[in-house]
């Protein structure tokens, strides 16, 4: 079965299932991506490689489409050359697939299956989507509202609402993220039975085989048991800001208390100007970009906690592989399976400063609670949420639409 993703770019987590999945020998995986790497679909700072790969990647030109979004020339002419038997797309590729006829035409003759992939945060439920969107203000990940005036953006999200139901309903298949995804993505219209479950997830086997190794070589930090950390881009709805805020507090009780950054992005200027403006320059430190796993995983074993105090997702796989209990707030869904409150770490109130201050001094001060919450995390990898699981279930949508042809 020929397997078509396509995406915004190659992100070198996710690089690695597609890898997996091209291993089945029923399976042949290709990846259509943007012929540049400055596609506005993928998030500022990811991570982008080729490196390792082991599935057909494709290019095409970008244009944007009378929906204002992007897609892809030659798309038509593409599909007639290379006759994938599913697609997997999502936001916003997966708009034309709705809404143009000549594409539809083509998808039919040659009997071409679609396969919507979303998370979906914070999609509400169809017939909430009304009073949802009344009421919300939609934020980037630089943290700024919408531009128009309040019904514009009404007005907008009602289109986009229809846009959905039309998408949703045109899809052949669903893989999601989040076990809410059942409800929510029915609600538009979509059967049950073709929404799967996929869950998100590194190569945990990797992180497994790299934890066993780091354990005999050299630390590459001093040994500090007030050490937090986090993981991911430097952009400004991962809320970095709190979390300095909170340790020029927690300073005050735990001197040696020390935060690792790790990751880029726009807001590091921003973010080390505030760690000296609150005099924890010196409790802060910034190791930048790491995306091999032996030196990822050197700074999440030395560390007792991790903290992911905005929006993100995997990185909770990735700490949780390597022990740590989790702190965190709203993130993008998928934290709902991971983090369970008091049993492998603590939810805070979203934006709340002194909250998040009180459950990083809780775990602290608790060593046994700490170690244990930490064996709880790996449990819940080795269980529940792991590279497996989303092939495994990857399989399962492929092998629903296989049926339907």
């Amino acid at each position: 079965m020929k397997v078509l993703f396509i995406f915004g770019g190659l992100p070198h987590y996710y690089n690695k299932i597609l890898n997996n999945l091209n291993k089945d020998e029923n399976l042949t995986i290709s990846v259509l991506v943007p012929a540049t790497q400055n596609s506005a679909v993928i998030g500022k700072g990811v991570y982008q490689t080729e490196v390792g790969i082991e599935f057909t990647v494709f290019q095409l030109q970008e244009y944007k489409t009378i929906t204002g979004k992007p897609f892809f020339k030659g798309f038509n002419n593409f599909l007639k050359q290379n006759k994938p038997d599913a697609i997997v797309v999502g936001w916003p590729y997966i708009i034309p697939f709705s809404f143009d006829v000549r594409l539809r035409f083509l998808l039919n003759k040659l009997n071409i299956k679609l396969i919507c992939k979303d998370i979906p945060f914070q999609v509400p439920k169809y017939n909430e989507a009304r009073q949802f969107y009344w009421n919300y203000s939609e934020l980037n990940e630089e943290m700024l509202p919408p531009k128009y005036n309040k019904w514009i953006n009404r007005l907008k999200y009602f289109i986009l609402t229809q846009i959905r139901k039309s998408y949703y309903r045109q899809a052949d298949a669903h893989v999601d993220y989040i076990e809410e995804a059942y409800e929510i993505i029915s609600s538009y219209g979509v059967k049950k039975e073709s929404i799967f479950i996929i869950y998100n997830s590194p190569d945990t086997d990797a992180f497994f085989e790299t934890k066993s190794s780091i354990i005999k070589q050299p630390s590459i930090l001093n040994v500090n048991k007030y050490r937090i950390i986090h993981v991911g881009r430097l952009v400004k709805w991962k809320r970095v800001d709190l979390l300095i805020q909170a340790v020029s507090i927690l300073k005050q009780k735990f001197p040696e208390i020390e935060l690792i950054v790790v990751g880029t992005g726009p807001e590091k200027n921003n973010l080390i100007s505030q760690s000296k403006s609150l005099n924890v320059e010196n409790n802060v430190k910034f190791v930048g970009g790491v995306y091999d796993n032996e030196t990822l995983g050197k700074y999440l074993m030395e560390s007792s906690i991790y903290v992911l105090a905005g929006m993100g997702g995997l990185s909770i796989n990735d700490a949780m592989c390597f022990g740590k209990p989790v702190i965190c707030s709203v993130c993008d869904g998928t934290e709902k399976k991971l983090v369970r409150n008091n049993v492998n770490g603590f939810i805070f109130k979203n934006g709340n400063v002194e909250d998040l201050i009180s459950k990083i001094d809780l775990l602290l001060n608790n060593p046994a609670l700490l170690m244990k919450m930490g064996e709880m995390s790996v449990s819940i990898i080795k269980n529940e949420v792991n590279m497996d699981v989303v092939i495994n279930n990857y399989k399962k949508a492929f092998e629903y639409v296989k049926e339907l042809k």
